[in-house]
């Protein structure tokens, strides 16, 4: 594989225009179609096959007047103090303007509190409620329809009514990108700049990504006029898009930076950056699209155009990585690199004639670009013995963004841990284990006006009535009775309802015009998301009304609990096939069998961390102001299973660009524990910098106006911290370091039967040492049967 991404990079780079050219064509050609063919999002989620969903069909094929899948509003009319809205002044403002809404064009129906046969007016007579539906769906609403509304609630406040709007109809679509977002990408610019130390560096990283981005957000708008998509799909393709275009290019330039730093060409650079470091984008990338494609094998619809509208941003962000980013790199050339290394490689020029390694020009050594960029393999080290440790032969230690060299920070953390590794590893889970704990009181649930902001009117009308009428108001239940004689046995089923404990009302039976089924309303004594109302549908479903008569519960209500529960039991299946097939990768990268279960016990960690916080913040309240919750609620039911196929992903990233480097020292010679130390020193400084700028833009959607957004905002960013910081910089070193060489075993049948994949370069490096001493045996690895590399006793050569 790094020999044909390296022949891929040559060609972007000897193409230069031509991909460029063709990457802006694209973006233009993609946002032209999305200007011309972007349509509305939704909002809703129901799941085909569940009972509320089939019956909600039902009830729309033989109630089709009810619209009972529309947008909903709730006007909330309160009478002057010392009034009541059965008063002839406020009864005269609340029937003037349930007219007035009537009259709407889009309008399916609208509900007279003061009807005397199904009256919605509080106790105390101070408030009434009417309920406005629309023909078209939450999200697909004209905005003049809305805006009619609100000029009724205005006249009615004229009239001297106290006037609140709630229900899903006003619910807002979350941003794409605002403010929060944007200091997001600020701060990875700003971590950019302090990883290369040149402008031209860190503009053109952030620039691909943007490309990049741009072009799946562009794409994602376009298909919203062709299919229906929820309106946080293009939301998570760019928060995910954006971090991993930033990061995979990362990855390249600090190679591309190394390879100029040794000495050679730009071309040269180009080609041996993309072959080697763009093997490992691949490996990362790949395992990414296999988690997030996964979510659409679970039989979620909406959760299935999420996953692949994910992968889809990812996958283009890996070409862009694969081909755009080696065309402007052969543009730009030496200007990634710092001016006092430019000079430095002028100097050396015009001394010798040519480029000297760092090393001899005394500028920053081999290992110190080298650090930059895990997979880097130095001709240096293929030698078949153990190489000296950087440090032993005067080079400059690795650099990265906020850390001392490796004689200082890096060097000392990684002897410490694997000095320490029992405790280091005992600290590490000890440590994720207690932030996980909130996830023990984790609930989850479909957001509603109760999660709104308060202050907000759809807030003020849902306490209004939670108040003035019950908490069971706020999300009604509806029964479809059909089977033998529906319309006579109705009345029999409401009596039984009625008795039901935890049922607070039933309205009429309502028959279809063709008899075949009646509609029955029901309100609890609870609200929507009240374990106690779950508890009430499961006890009308599983009720027999005898008669032949058949019950289906639906509504809102009954499609969030059933979307809640198929979600949980989703979840496990998922969670199973995706450490599967990322275990089966990782195998195949690494050629080891306790690696990545390493991997696998490092993400659940991570994984546990990030729904611990979140449960705590979005959840409990705890610093809630510090992240803009509004108001503390259960989090969202897809919650979990998204943050599953995101995570995973990028902590296999992580695993994969930390390991290479260990694996790569262990293959040529070194023993356990010092290739465990090298290799950390030289992947430690890109991995803080990936999970940096990540964490930066993840971190900017916590403020999203959209309570789902923000909450899987939060969990990300918890999680890859988590997961940089605490898993792959504590305990999987202190893991490989505790296995030895148990770490790389794997069965010599496993080895022959699984595939072997260059992520490392080496094929790079071994064209590389032919064409320099045609017919030598110098490179040729001795290797087990198993393929971990035989540690060479001889001295370490320089």
């Amino acid at each position: 594989m790094a020999k044909a991404l390296q022949r891929l990079g040559l060609f972007a780079a000897k193409r230069r225009v031509a991909v460029i050219v063709a990457w802006l064509l694209i973006l233009i050609g993609v946002g032209t179609a999305a200007a011309t063919l972007a349509g509305p999002t939704a909002n809703s989620f129901a799941i085909p096959g569940t009972q509320s969903s089939d019956a909600l069909e039902t009830v729309n094929e033989k109630f089709p007047q009810l619209a009972a899948d529309g947008a909903t509003v709730q006007v909330v009319m309160t009478a002057p103090a010392g009034e009541a809205v059965t008063d002839p002044r406020a009864a005269a403002a609340i029937t003037t303007a349930v007219n007035e809404l009537r009259q709407i064009p889009d309008i399916a129906t609208v509900t007279n509190p003061l009807d005397r046969q199904q009256p919605v007016v509080s106790q105390d007579r101070t408030v009434a409620v009417s309920t406005v539906t629309f023909n078209e769906s939450q999200g697909n609403v004209e905005q003049s329809s809305l805006d009619r509304v609100q000029q009724t609630a205005d006249s009615a406040r004229s009239a001297g009514l106290d006037v609140t709007i709630g229900g899903n109809a006003f619910q807002t679509v979350p941003e794409i990108l605002g403010p929060g977002e944007i200091v997001g990408v600020v701060i990875a610019f700003v971590v950019l700049m302090l990883t290369y130390g040149a402008l031209a560096a860190a503009g053109a990283n952030l620039l691909t990504a943007l490309i990049g981005v741009g072009i799946g957000a562009a794409g994602i708008t376009a298909l919203t006029g062709v299919v229906d998509l929820q309106s946080t799909t293009p939301i998570l393709a760019v928060m995910l898009g954006l971090a991993v275009g930033i990061d995979y290019a990362l990855f390249i330039f600090a190679r591309f930076r190394s390879e100029l730093l040794d000495g050679r060409s730009v071309t040269e650079s180009v080609g041996r950056a993309t072959g080697t470091a763009g093997s490992a984008v691949v490996v990362a990338g790949l395992t990414v699209v296999i988690a997030l494609a996964g979510l659409s094998i679970v039989g979620i619809p909406f959760l299935a155009e999420m996953g692949l509208a994910a992968a889809g941003t990812v996958v283009i962000a890996v070409l862009v990585a694969l081909t755009l980013v080696p065309a402007l790199l052969s543009f730009i050339g030496l200007k990634v690199l710092r001016k006092k290394d430019r000079a430095r490689l002028a100097a050396a020029t015009a001394r010798h004639g040519k480029h000297q390694a760092p090393e001899a020009v005394g500028g920053t050594s081999t290992d110190d670009a080298d650090a930059e960029m895990p997979g880097r393999s130095d001709a240096s080290s293929h030698h078949g013995k153990h190489e000296a440790d950087p440090d032993e032969r005067g080079a400059t230690p690795a650099r990265g963004p906020g850390m001392s060299d490796g004689r200082g920070f890096l060097r000392g953390w990684a002897n410490l841990v694997t000095g320490r590794r029992a405790l280091s590893v005992v600290l590490g889970i000890v440590t994720l284990g207690v932030i996980a704990l909130p996830v023990f009181g984790m609930q989850t649930a479909l957001p509603d006006s109760g999660t709104a902001e308060p202050g907000s009117g759809q807030r003020q009308a849902y306490d209004t009535i939670t108040e003035k009428f019950g908490p069971g108001l706020n999300g009604p239940l509806l029964l479809l009775v059909e089977g033998n004689n529906p319309t006579a046995n109705g009345a029999a089923v409401a009596q039984r309802v009625q008795q039901t404990p935890g049922v607070v009302a039933v309205t009429p039976p309502q028959p279809a015009a063709d008899g075949s089924a009646t509609l029955i309303t029901v309100i609890p004594a609870t609200g929507p998301h009240d374990q106690a109302t779950t508890d009430l549908v499961n006890t009308l479903r599983d009720t027999d009304f005898g008669n032949g008569s058949q019950v289906s519960v639906t509504g809102t209500t009954a499609v969030g609990i059933d979307v809640n529960t198929t979600l949980s039991d989703a979840l496990p299946k998922y969670l199973t096939l995706v450490v599967g097939l990322a275990l089966l990768l990782l195998l195949v990268v690494f050629r080891s069998l306790l690696v990545p279960l390493t991997a696998t016990l490092g993400f659940l960690l991570s994984y546990g961390a990030a729904l611990g916080v979140t449960t705590a913040v979005f959840q409990w309240g705890w610093l809630a102001d510090v992240f803009g919750v509004a108001q503390p609620a259960p989090l969202m039911s897809l919650l979990p299973i998204i943050v599953v196929g995101i995570l995973f992903g990028l902590a296999m990233d992580y695993q994969v660009f930390l390991v290479s480097r260990i694996h790569e020292a262990y293959a040529h010679g070194a023993d356990p524990r010092e290739a465990v130390r090298a290799g950390f020193r030289r992947s430690a400084p890109v991995v803080v910098a990936a999970a940096t700028i990540m964490a930066a833009v993840f971190g900017g959607f916590i403020a999203s106006n959209d309570p789902m957004i923000g909450s899987i905002a939060l969990a990300l960013t918890v999680g890859v911290l988590a997961d940089a910081f605490i898993v792959r910089m504590l305990i999987i070193p202190g893991l490989l370091a505790l296995l030895g060489r148990s770490a790389w075993w794997m069965p010599r049948w496993l080895d022959r039967v699984l595939p072997h994949v260059d992520v490392e370069g080496k094929a790079i490096e071994d064209a590389d040492k032919a064409a320099a001493s045609p017919g030598s045996a110098v490179g040729v690895e001795a290797t087990t049967p198993t393929g971990a590399a035989k540690p060479d006793t001889g001295s370490a050569t320089s």
